[in-house]
């Protein structure tokens, strides 16, 4: 998969594709039905699968709440991309300039000249330009007027419930990971790099590989069980574990981290990326009245999250 980010000066090559546009965060359901659409459409046109999405994510650019929101990180959201197949990720930059592009601009100077596009597919609730004020009646239209030709994929729905990115936010913080992986088609991760911890967990006899979950929506904090991919290094592989997401009450600290035991592993993980899959909440954050406490309760979670695995593809 082709990741364009340099929008205004693109390849021939990568012009022409048949593309998906929207945020996509959390690639849900919702997303990939629009994306299994676009696959039909680039077939009958002969053309490269495309997503055509933005970077910073628009809400990031217009809003000031401190409140982290996205499900995932833009490395993680391609690397999801491409095991869909996309054969052309467009990440164009979402900046004032942008934002300021009626919808006709928009289609004209962006999905029409600029990316090229041979066809666009957008779920029914699309809108775009200056204040949002494009409808999809309005892309239909400018694709006529401009050459390129648009599907409108239907909406997705469970138990007569809308997939949407914000039913899922609220699973996650509801503590509900496997409502949120039935709306998503794949268990909730978190993606990012191992860094540095205080080594606390490798004291008490269960070292933990440390990710900050910085920029991205916020689980409920507490203990899971956890699958993980170790997708870069030495180590390369899926493993079966626990992990704590929260602020770690114990030691008095409140930046909120994920720190995950692998089970059955032992090595060096610093600086390799982990994706690191919620399956099952298992309890809250809890402050201990020692270390003893504290290496029970461990040993008890740890426990259970091997049962719940063991029946887990």
């Amino acid at each position: 998969m082709r990741i364009i980010r340099d929008t205004l000066f693109i390849d021939p090559e990568d012009r022409g594709a048949a593309a998906a546009i929207g945020n996509f965060d959390g690639v849900h359901l919702g997303h990939q039905a629009v994306i299994d659409v676009t696959r039909q459409a680039a077939k009958a046109a002969h053309a490269p699968l495309g997503i055509m999405t933005f970077e910073p994510h628009p809400r990031s650019y217009f809003s000031n709440d401190p409140i982290p929101f996205r499900l995932m990180n833009a490395e993680a959201k391609a690397s999801r991309m491409e095991k869909l197949g996309v054969e052309k990720l467009y990440e164009v930059p979402f900046n004032e300039a942008l934002a300021a592009l009626t919808p006709e601009a928009f289609a004209k100077e962006i999905i029409s000249e600029r990316l090229g596009l041979e066809h666009v597919v957008v779920g029914q609730d699309f809108c775009f330009g200056k204040g949002r004020a494009g409808t999809t009646e309005d892309l239909v239209r400018f694709g006529q007027e401009f050459g390129f030709g648009v599907t409108i994929a239907p909406m997705v729905e469970i138990a007569e419930n809308e997939v949407s990115s914000t039913a899922i936010r609220q699973a996650l913080t509801d503590g509900r990971p496997r409502d949120a992986a039935a709306m998503l088609g794949h268990w909730h991760r978190i993606e990012g790099e191992v860094i540095g911890g205080e080594q606390r967990g490798r004291e008490l006899g269960y070292p933990t590989a440390n990710m900050s979950i910085a920029g991205l929506h916020p689980p409920k904090f507490g203990v899971y069980a956890v699958k993980v991919d170790v997708l870069d290094g030495t180590h390369v592989g899926s493993y079966n574990g626990a992990a704590s997401i929260g602020t770690r009450p114990m030691f008095g600290e409140n930046l909120p981290n994920c720190e995950t035991f692998l089970f059955d592993f032992s090595g060096d993980l610093y600086g390799n990326t982990l994706s690191v899959a919620l399956v099952d909440y298992l309890r809250p954050e809890l402050k201990f009245d020692g270390l003893d406490a504290l290496i029970t309760q461990m040993d008890a979670d740890c426990t259970h999250s091997r049962e719940i695995l063991a029946n887990v593809d």
